[in-house]
């Protein structure tokens, strides 16, 4: 595949949240360890990849967000 010239440096996601949740992905850019802190070393390909895989845990986060939503019932019982 022909690779597309950069005019712009890929900017780093991170939200600023730094925190990790229990499998280790920042909370708020969704990064592992790893990623995080090779991010400047890594290649544009590399950081574009990165944020693909951020791209995709956000999205699975969010379905299982609403996935529990769905499980609540509208009004708790009362017995």
């Amino acid at each position: 595949m022909p690779q597309q010239l950069e005019f712009f440096d890929i900017p780093s996601p991170c939200r600023g949240v730094c925190q990790s949740d229990s499998r280790g992905y920042c909370l708020g850019c969704f990064r592992s360890r790893d990623e995080r802190f090779k991010w400047m070393t890594l290649s544009d390909m590399e950081k574009r990849d990165v944020l693909r895989l951020c791209h995709q845990r956000r999205l699975i986060r969010n379905r299982k967000a609403i996935a529990q939503d769905d499980n609540q019932p509208e009004q708790p019982s009362l017995f």
